[in-house]
């Protein structure tokens, strides 16, 4: 590994699409395109300044008019001269501050490594119970008054209330989802592109965080 990179347990990329690539006994396998973005080092969590120890990492760049002031000032506090606007943390036990401002590897995701795949879902806009929770929805005759409704919610007088996670119409999709213990298929530094078997949350050129299996 190079000194100029660290190596962590996750990294982040950005949905590029999905294709299939067909294997060694022409089997056709289906899987979703990463770009491989840069991840740096920005900040360095310690015991004892802030009670714990993780690496901030920085990712997701954009130009430098977009980019604000005090975000400008963490970045070049920390060596870093290119514009990031996204952040996020990574625990790890054993830090060092010499990896301020270094990149962060991808060699710990090689070919044949199980990862648990983090995006945030596509949004569905607002949406009944029929096609959120996938309820049957009553007859479909003219008669019937009841098509694609809820349905009672309530209950009787005690309690006389609608409790919490009642499936109701509302705001499908635009969650945080993982998948966990999906396969990388290919690992392609030099073109900047990672191959993972099946399908992971989120839409095109959105961002999702790849980590090491926690189960495999």
């Amino acid at each position: 590994m190079s000194e100029t990179k660290v190596n962590l347990s996750a990294v982040y990329g950005v949905k590029a699409g999905m294709t299939r690539i067909f294997d060694d006994s022409g089997k056709n396998v289906p899987v979703t395109v990463i770009k491989l973005i840069p991840n740096v080092i920005s900040q360095v969590k310690t015991l004892e300044k802030d009670g714990y120890t993780a690496y901030q990492v920085a990712y997701g760049e954009k130009r430098e008019k977009l980019v604000t002031t005090p975000v400008k000032g963490h970045l070049k506090k920390a060596g870093v001269d290119k514009m990031f606007t996204k952040f996020a943390e990574f625990k790890a036990t054993e830090i060092s501050e010499e990896n301020l401002g270094k990149e962060v590897s991808t060699e710990e995701f090689a070919a044949q490594t199980f990862v648990d795949v983090t995006g945030t879902t596509k949004g569905k806009g607002f949406a009944g119970v029929m096609k959120r929770y996938n309820f049957s929805g009553g007859p479909g005759a003219h008669g019937s008054k009841f098509h694609r409704t809820t349905g009672s919610i309530g209950n009787r007088a005690t309690p006389g209330r609608v409790f919490k996670q009642k499936k109701m119409p509302g705001h499908m999709g635009d969650k945080t989802k993982t998948v966990q213990n999906l396969q990388i298929v290919e690992l392609n530094e030099e073109q900047g592109y990672m191959l993972i078997k099946g399908s992971v949350p989120g839409s095109k050129n959105g961002f999702v965080r790849i980590a090491k299996a926690h189960k495999k």
